[in-house]
């Protein structure tokens, strides 16, 4: 048991980020024309390359955190951004990010962004960028935020044309591609960010946007509560459980469980718990000067303390005694003045020193004198104890002089009462620093992400994943829901703990009809897919007009316009009412005169 404890043992990486070189700019790019440039904007990542053919070209060439870092007043060249910051907690309270959520809000960030993606992929041209650009949005992206993302892009960076699309799309058409199904297709993507996670109805390969829901829980959620239980946990520890850790945490030992009740409950079994207990080892130091000094070393290191201590406190006094005696002159040399009978002088000397009267004056005289003299004998008692404490600690006296008794000493001088002389009692057990510095990962490792299925666990008032499924599903026919449902796949760094699939097609088994089908699958690289689709797209519809909105597009439509394509949100143009002329107010009716009561007749 011991041997199979000590594997579970796991240091955390902290690893650091390396900054990005500066690329060169390969001629392939530019000939015959320029070729686009894809970039996936991500809240936690971004990452970009070019849309061009071969394997040189195959990956992203820059990935970094979607964060800066920039102090109040510093220049705009001072700012620090993705991989220029190798460790964020030092700086955490600095990062700053454009988005809100998934939608990009901060333009004067992204604009950072921009600056650092075209600087590092080598693009040197003056006063533009002639690529074109192929940018990533979220799913029912405000006309406001892509107005002004056409407006940093057409304006500030005068790039030919932009295509926008959704990640989450492109993710599903690169892995439906793979797969060798013909397009359109039919399908329902759930997607799970580091902000948000969506629930996406595909019809005959276009994006049904008005069935779309968005939860607000990802994985920094995730990040966050599982921060806030170990610091629970082990309130000794709070400073070295950063949210990095956290982060890195969540992807090498969280999990998802299939039945989280049924999962508690054998966790609550002690094999159990041994067994799949994770410790996670923080770093510590392993020197302990108490236990690495002697007798000796700990008497003459507590001797040199009081030393030291006794200098500062002599060096304090002589400071206050000279204070105080410059002080003393003052005052004599104010009373000089009454003496020789210059008394407008010496009523300015006392309203100079806040006084009121010479029996005031000559009170802080008495008190001063008083203080110097108290000064002086405390300097010279303290000048012999220090002879004194020199003679015993380092005698010179002949041996027979030295001779002490034992009891004489102080108990913690004393050799007798010395720890360090003591034998080790085998019994008494053994302080172990490495453990104390550890981290037991229990039922931590299903409790954070099981967040996503629901929310409620960290107050966050919700509907999980698999209600959100199923509300999306009513709303269609069931043939269509059957469609849907016999292509479900998952993509987005959030759906990347062991056990997802599995737990999902457990609840979807348990929401359908009996003996419905269904198949859910995992994209292929739920991090990257979402720029492959996007570059795979890029290589397609490169010498095409679909889905690319050019600059003339821009000036004549405006920034809010969207070219649809089979990866685009669906575009839904800004109604602005008209005021309609007010109708004239018909004239009054007449107010027809009042009736006289009939007069009754009598007979």
């Amino acid at each position: 048991m011991a041997a199979a404890m000590a594997s579970k043992v796991f240091p955390f990486r902290d690893s650091r980020a390396v900054p990005d070189p500066v690329l060169e700019l390969s001629p392939q790019c530019l000939h015959p024309s320029p070729v686009p440039i894809v970039i996936d904007n991500g809240s936690f990542q971004t990452r970009a390359g070019w849309g061009c053919g071969g394997d040189r070209f195959a990956e992203p060439s820059l990935i970094f955190k979607s964060v800066a870092a920039r102090s109040r007043g510093a220049a705009r060249s001072e700012t620090q951004i993705g991989n220029d910051i190798p460790n964020l907690e030092p700086l955490r309270w600095l990062l700053k990010s454009q988005f809100d959520r998934n939608v990009v809000v901060n333009f004067e960030i992204q604009e950072l962004m921009f600056d650092y993606v075209f600087m590092h992929l080598g693009i040197s041209t003056e006063g533009c960028v002639e690529h074109p650009v192929v940018l990533t949005e979220s799913p029912c992206n405000p006309l406001h935020s892509r107005q002004m993302m056409s407006e940093l892009l057409f304006e500030c960076y005068r790039v030919p044309r932009v295509s926008y699309g959704v990640d989450s799309l492109y993710s599903y058409y690169h892995n439906t591609t793979k797969r060798g199904l013909d397009p359109p297709s039919t399908g329902l993507i759930i997607s799970s960010g580091y902000h948000c996670s969506h629930v996406l109805p595909v019809l005959n390969g276009r994006l049904d946007a008005r069935n779309c829901k968005r939860i607000n829980v990802g994985g920094s959620h995730s990040a966050a509560y599982l921060q806030r239980l170990l610091q629970l946990k082990y309130p000794g520890h709070l400073a070295a459980i950063t949210l990095s850790r956290m982060e890195e945490t969540l992807h090498q030992h969280c999990y998802i469980a299939q039945d989280y009740q049924q999962e508690l409950d054998r966790w609550r079994c002690g094999e159990f718990y041994e067994k799949e207990v994770h410790r996670l080892q923080l770093p510590f130091s392993q020197k302990l000067l108490s236990s690495t000094l002697s007798a000796e070393e700990r008497l003459e290191r507590r001797s040199q303390q009081l030393r030291r201590l006794q200098e500062l406190n002599a060096r304090r006094r002589e400071e206050k005694l000279q204070l105080d005696q410059e002080r003393l002159e003052r005052l004599l040399s104010v009373q000089e003045l009454l003496e020789d009978g210059l008394l407008e002088q010496f009523h300015k000397a006392l309203v100079e020193l806040n006084m009121d009267s010479a029996e005031e004056l000559l009170s802080y005289i008495n008190k001063l004198s008083l203080a110097v003299e108290q000064s002086k004998h405390k300097i010279l008692q303290a000048e012999g104890s220090v002879e004194v404490e020199v003679v015993d600690i380092k005698p010179e006296t002949p041996d027979l002089e030295q001779t002490l008794d034992e009891s004489e000493l102080e108990p913690e001088f004393s050799e007798d009462h010395t720890e360090v002389e003591k034998p080790a009692n085998p019994v008494q057990p053994m302080f172990n620093l490495a453990e104390y510095h550890q981290l037991f990962l229990g039922t931590e490792r299903l409790r954070a992400p099981e967040i996503i299925f629901q929310p409620s666990m960290i107050g966050e008032e919700q509907a999980g994943i698999v209600e959100t499924v199923q509300y999306v599903l009513d709303r269609y026919p069931k043939e269509q829901q059957g469609a849907l449902v016999q292509n479900v796949l998952l993509t987005g760094g959030n759906l990347m703990y062991p056990g997802t699939r599995e737990r999902l097609e457990r609840e979807l088994l348990a929401i359908r009809p009996f003996q419905s089908h269904f198949q859910v699958r995992t994209a292929s690289n739920p991090v990257l897919d979402a720029w492959y689709g996007a570059r795979d797209w890029a290589l397609m519809c490169t010498d095409q007009e679909e889905g690319w909105i050019t600059r003339s597009d821009y000036e004549e439509k405006g920034g809010e316009y969207l070219k649809e394509h089979c990866a685009s949100n669906t575009f839904v143009p800004m109604s602005i009412a008209k005021q309609t002329p007010k109708a004239p107010e018909p004239a009054p009716a007449p107010v027809p005169a009042p009736i006289a009561p009939s007069t009754p007749i009598t007979g």
